[in-house]
């Protein structure tokens, strides 16, 4: 269902007229958000002075994509359908140009184990972790948690927001908030906990913006922390040592192209009390309202929501006119 249009005046930044439709809501936990997102990345690109249709989509309401007079697709859906690959695979199927990462990538990222194994393997600094799913042996499990840690975090696999998200301080508790878990999200993992400071590092254009350090009254960031308590700090310049921000960026990068990430997105790390970041996620779909993490970034970086999400834009143009170059594979 298109929910507002916009036609305006050709955009001095594109050679041609460009006509955007954002996608926004979806059918995840997260779809509040996504509809503030979308609401903001359609008013950002007006103000950019481009043709602009904001659309409320869901897998049974994709008639948006069949509007032909569409040049690009602006994802701004967040979690289920909208970062998990789904979305990005019709898209491709329709040869359609869009925002953000390919199929594969959305899905490698939005499964944490599976991005978690993907870190390692890459040689970046992540918390150790145990997938528990249907299949788990509870004795094999509590061998593996005496040997992980003595606190953990229990998240589920394929979420995000921090949704399912606990802190259990101790192993005899962990099995009963893995089940919870596991009965409302399905496979989930148990993570060591690791003392420090959350910071996040927001990806655009291959460059890393700057660092943001996230510091919650309750000292856990969930999605009260993220969405509604008005008291959560989100501070710049906090990291004094410019070897170890230089350090943290870089990693944030290495993820990037571990993952096989385009475009824009936003890892998440702790940085532990002994100065190592822990990659803990990629966010393939970051949340684009005029309060999250990415847009303060861009903002500390000089560049304005209209200019951030042009530039989203003008990347997946030129993704896609690389991909027009390449020689065709027999």
């Amino acid at each position: 269902m298109t929910v507002e249009s916009s036609t305006s005046s050709q955009s001095p930044l594109f050679k041609n007229p460009l006509k955007v439709a954002v996608l926004m809501g979806g059918i995840g936990e997260e779809r509040d958000i996504s509809i503030q997102s979308g609401n903001c990345v359609a008013e950002a690109l007006k103000e950019a002075g481009l043709d602009v249709v904001a659309a409320d989509i869901g897998p049974d309401n994709l008639n948006i994509l069949d509007e032909r007079s569409i040049d690009i697709f602006f994802i701004a859906l967040h979690g289920r359908f909208g970062e998990d690959g789904q979305l990005q695979q019709i898209l491709e199927d329709k040869s359609l140009v869009y925002t953000g990462s390919g199929p594969a990538a959305s899905r490698l990222a939005f499964d944490k184990s599976a991005s978690k194994k993907c870190f390692t393997k890459a040689g970046i600094t992540t918390p150790r972790a145990i997938k528990f799913d249907a299949k788990t042996e509870l004795r094999e499990l509590e061998k593996q948690l005496q040997q992980l840690s003595e606190k953990f975090v229990v998240k589920p696999v394929r979420q995000g927001s921090t949704i399912g998200v606990t802190i259990v301080d101790e192993p005899k508790s962990v099995l009963a908030a893995a089940l919870e878990c596991s009965s409302k999200f399905g496979d989930c993992m148990i993570e060591e906990f690791i003392r420090g400071r959350e910071i996040t590092v927001g990806i655009l254009e291959s460059r890393a913006l700057p660092i943001i350090e996230i510091k919650s009254k309750t000292g856990f960031y969930d999605y009260r922390a993220k969405y509604i308590d008005e008291q959560t700090e989100f501070l710049f310049d906090t990291i004094r040592d410019p070897a170890l921000a230089a350090n943290i960026k870089a990693t944030a990068l290495d993820c990037f192209d571990a993952l096989g990430l385009r475009h824009f997105a936003r890892i998440d790390f702790i940085l532990g009390d002994e100065g190592i970041a822990y990659a803990l996620e990629a966010n393939t779909i970051p949340g684009l309202t005029t309060h999250s993490l990415v847009p303060k970034a861009a903002a500390k970086a000089g560049l304005s929501m209209s200019d951030l999400c042009v530039k989203v834009i003008e990347a997946a143009l030129e993704n896609k006119k690389q991909k027009n170059l390449s020689p065709a594979k027999n």
